[in-house]
């Protein structure tokens, strides 16, 4: 028999310390000559990123010594950090972004020396011994002011270290890829104002270890996004496009762009990240791709000759850093009711190799995500995921509805996913309601459903979070008096929008959100110096519509309680970002509450950071909604 307590009072195993002691981050699978790499990221190593790899016994080993962390700070966001190849593994180290080798016998030995520049994205060139990277060059003028970073496509000679440039001219460079035998070199570019998610280019050149020759573009261009190119075993050159309306699979034949497989399905991702790949080829006449259909992925083989796509039977929702070499794969994969792991194996079975935790929790705790679609403005639909309070030992009282938090996921041009997440379930075990919100925006659904956001930030994807909430208070599932709203990034400048322009959400937390729009504009990185003109307008030309949407000018309408997590290190949405905002809801005596990291930057990756956060956020809950929590935690202090 479970017992009775109120909502958000619920003991839990799901403990901070469970979640970062027994968990570490999954990300950027390789295969190579039989063997599996992927990267770890360990909170309880301050967020340490180390290479890790299964030998041919199975037994797993460390690439990188201790002093080292893989991870390239390339548009803030990084990826595609490591390679091994013949010559050896080479991997750009953070503390200096530099790349470096590890030989055979496991010497590292630092191969460029260039102090201005961060690498990403490498490509190896066996037959030139070069490899290819993106760089990005950050120099200050002769006043000590840094200008924006250079972007190029440079070659990087594997005995000298020395860096030369292959291509440059453009503002963004992403994903060189070499065809299998080394004649051929194609990239990918884009110009501001677009991210990549608008408008890329696909080039192509000829390849020799002297350089390359006659670049071209050989698709995309404007209001099509070109996404993951790859080379077939037989030199053929594949992409995905979004010239549909959907990510779709294309090919090129004498200069054309042939589709391989129409469908309303997603078969490529936004390149927040270096190295995102979807699909790969288990020979001349079969691709392997994952593709997604309303918020939940799957695993299919693709006949490339007669376009019949054969959907696998994996028990799994969720796929990423897909690889394969002949018939051999490896990927991350997870379930709503499995936790991150990387897999190897064939189409046929996959192999766990290693899980992101090793915790273990009693059956009959884990809420199961419910997909969503409700009425919205402008009748238009939004997309979620709703999880109901889950507790093996425990149940809310019967005449009592549980509190509600939405979340809302980053971005914008991103999406969240229905695979089992410590970070839904701390809060389902608790006794919280959780709506996970695809607001309009997102992605997965398609180009035109991702740009409904456009020159709407702040407005259609406040809807879509009310709406959301009117949905499931009309269906007796959540009290309507107990909603709270948090988000991280973009998603945090969606809770202080929400609070500001709704009376919905009765408390909010922000993780390092934006609220002033116009410093943002003035103050962030390059990558997304322009990315709001196409969510709110051209700077400063629509300086009024983004002072009008700015959160921190509506702070006199904000009445709920609000919770500010920020890390100190932050350049993307940086520190007085959240200042300012707080500055504003004091003089208003609204309560509010502030917890900065030293060390921390744009997402939180040490474990006594991550402890913390959760911690101080479920006792500002339990102040805010009248529950004590379980645990004896240290009060929120209100400022």
């Amino acid at each position: 028999m479970k017992k009775i307590a109120p909502f958000g009072s619920w003991p839990s195993e799901i403990t901070t310390q469970l979640m970062t002691a027994g968990t570490i981050g999954l990300s950027e699978t390789r295969l190579f000559n039989g063997t599996v790499y992927w990267l770890e990221s360990r909170p309880q190593e301050q967020g340490r990123t180390v290479i890790v790899r299964q030998d041919t016994n199975g037994s797993h080993e460390e690439v990188i010594p201790s002093e080292y962390s893989c991870r390239t700070r390339v548009h803030e966001y990084g990826g595609a950090c490591y390679l091994p190849t013949t010559a050896g593994l080479f991997f750009v180290n953070h503390e200096d972004q530099q790349i470096y080798k590890v030989d055979s016998d496991q010497k590292i030995s630092q191969l460029t020396n260039a102090p201005d520049f961060r690498f990403a994205d490498l490509e190896f060139n066996e037959a030139a011994s070069v490899l290819y990277a993106v760089a990005e060059e950050h120099i200050a003028d002769d006043a000590g002011v840094h200008k924006e970073p250079l972007n190029s496509l440079v070659s990087v000679d594997i005995n000298s270290g020395t860096v030369s440039t292959v291509h440059s001219g453009q503002d963004f460079y992403s994903s060189p890829c070499l065809s299998d035998d080394g004649s051929r070199l194609c990239w990918l570019s884009w110009m501001h104002p677009n991210m990549p998610w608008d408008a890329t280019s696909l080039w192509q050149a000829g390849c020799s270890a002297s350089g390359i020759t006659d670049p071209v573009v050989v698709a995309g261009g404007d209001n099509e996004s070109v996404v993951h190119p790859q080379w077939s075993p037989d030199g053929t050159l594949y992409f995905v496009s979004d010239k549909s309306n959907w990510w779709n699979l294309y090919r090129l034949v004498d200069g054309t762009a042939e589709s391989l497989c129409p469908m309303d399905a997603e078969f490529g991702l936004p390149l927040w990240q270096f190295g995102m790949t979807r699909y790969g080829f288990i020979d001349v006449n079969t691709i392997l791709a994952v593709y997604s259909q309303a918020g939940v992925e799957k695993l299919a083989t693709l006949d490339v000759g007669s376009g019949v796509l054969t959907a696998l039977e994996h028990p799994y929702s969720n796929y990423s850093s897909l690889r394969t070499e002949g018939a051999a794969i490896c990927c991350i994969a997870q379930s709503p009711v499995e936790f991150p792991a990387v897999f190897t194996g064939d189409i046929n079975a996959l192999k766990q190799v290693c899980s992101s935790s090793t915790s273990t929790v009693t059956p009959g705790s884990y809420s199961e995500a419910v997909s969503v679609t409700f009425p919205t403005g402008d009748n238009e639909a939004a997309h979620g995921f709703f999880y109901k309070p889950v507790n093996a030992g425990f149940e809310g009282p019967e005449n009592e509805l549980p509190p509600l938090l939405v979340m809302i996921h980053g971005g914008p041009t991103s999406a969240t996913s229905n695979s089992l997440s410590f970070k839904i379930q701390y809060w389902t075990s608790r006794g919280f309601a959780v709506l996970d919100v695809n607001y309009r925006g997102s992605t997965g659904f398609g180009r035109k459903y991702r740009e409904a956001l456009k020159t709407r930030w702040g407005v259609a994807d406040v809807e879509d979070c009310d709406f959301g909430v009117r949905y499931l208070i009309e269906q007796g599932l959540v009290d309507k008096n107990r909603v709270a709203i948090r988000g991280g990034s973009a998603g945090g400048y969606t809770v202080l929008a929400g609070l500001a322009h709704t009376d919905t959400f009765k408390a909010g937390t922000s993780l390092y959100g934006v609220s002033d729009l116009t410093a943002l504009a003035a103050d962030t990185h390059k990558f997304e110096a322009r990315y709001l003109d196409s969510l709110i307008g051209p700077y400063p030309e629509a300086k009024d519509l983004y002072e009008q949407r700015s959160p921190v000018n509506h702070a006199d309408s904000i009445t709920a309680p609000v919770l500010f997590l920020q890390g100190l290190d932050d350049k993307v949405v940086p520190p007085a970002q959240a200042e300012m905002m707080i500055d504003k809801l004091k003089s208003n005596n609204v309560p509010v509450a502030y917890l900065a990291f030293e060390g921390e930057a744009h997402g939180f990756r040490k474990a006594a950071t991550i402890i913390s956060a959760f911690e101080a956020e479920l006792s500002f809950y339990g102040s805010v909604f009248g529950f004590e929590p379980s645990e004896k935690l240290e009060k929120v202090a209100f400022l």
